[in-house]
């Protein structure tokens, strides 16, 4: 099974008040860019960066030192998840890869059983990931009665929020027909968010549901896995959560 895994990393990570690209912020000690290797290198076949254009020399050293397979692309101007997703377009159509996965760069508390089961389960559809149920949810996915998502509300974007919601962890699966084929298709009628002036990833998948594509989502193992590293309080919960080798913690956290 050959797996590709876009990684968008072009954030600079200001409110962490960063001084190196936000991929490479210290975590326990190490940068946040190894978690995410560690995670998946045992299940992708090759890695592709996406990266802000004043970060990429450093990152390139920084990954030359771990002889895995990386490439790199650029995002010039922070136009939105979609668009960072889509720039490395021409490496899949050469590698042709089964799967696309996508995540976050900040999303290192995923736990490795959910990486194992959505290794298992993402040839079952167009798009596979993993959801969680939290209060104060970030995101929240809509449903109609038959279970299928058709809805998406995003607190970033100022929708109105449930108390408890369904979110995403920020890692997705695709095949690579909704990868070269239909996400190109949505993005050229998505329109950038109302609050934020970009071009999400996300409404991709009621979008998805609408035109009878299999969308398959699972339970992940920890609400923990969808706190991505923001901010300093981010750091602090996720820096805890990993010392304690994936156990869960809750200390107070507002998104949790």
């Amino acid at each position: 099974m050959k797996r590709l895994l876009i990684i968008p990393a072009a954030g600079l990570g200001t409110r962490l008040g960063s001084q190196t690209p936000k991929l490479l912020y210290p975590v326990n000690g190490r940068p946040m860019l190894n978690y995410l290797f560690d995670l998946y290198a045992p299940v992708v076949s090759r890695f592709v960066l996406v990266l802000h254009p004043t970060t990429v020399e450093q990152v390139e050293r920084h990954c030359a030192t771990l002889r895995l397979p990386v490439e790199f692309d650029v995002q010039g101007s922070p136009t939105g998840m979609l668009d960072a997703i889509l720039i490395p377009r021409q490496r899949v159509e050469r590698y042709q890869p089964d799967q696309v996965w996508i995540t976050w760069c900040d999303q290192i508390g995923v736990h490795p059983r959910t990486v194992r089961r959505l290794a298992e389960t993402a040839g079952e559809a167009e798009l596979v990931m993993p959801t969680t149920v939290k209060t104060a949810p970030y995101i929240h996915f809509e449903r109609d009665q038959q279970g299928r998502i058709n809805g998406l509300r995003q607190r970033r974007e100022g929708d109105p929020m449930p108390e408890r919601g369904e979110g995403d962890l920020g890692l997705f699966s695709l095949s690579r027909t909704a990868y070269l084929e239909l996400l190109p298709r949505f993005s050229e009628t998505a329109v950038v968010g109302g609050a934020t002036k970009e071009r999400n990833f996300l409404p991709f998948i009621p979008w998805l549901n609408a035109q009878g594509a299999n969308v398959h989502t699972f339970p992940a193992h920890t609400e923990m896995e969808s706190v991505g590293v923001n901010t300093k309080a981010d750091l602090e919960l996720i820096a805890e959560y990993l010392a304690n080798g994936y156990q869960q913690t809750f200390r107070h956290h507002p998104c949790v």
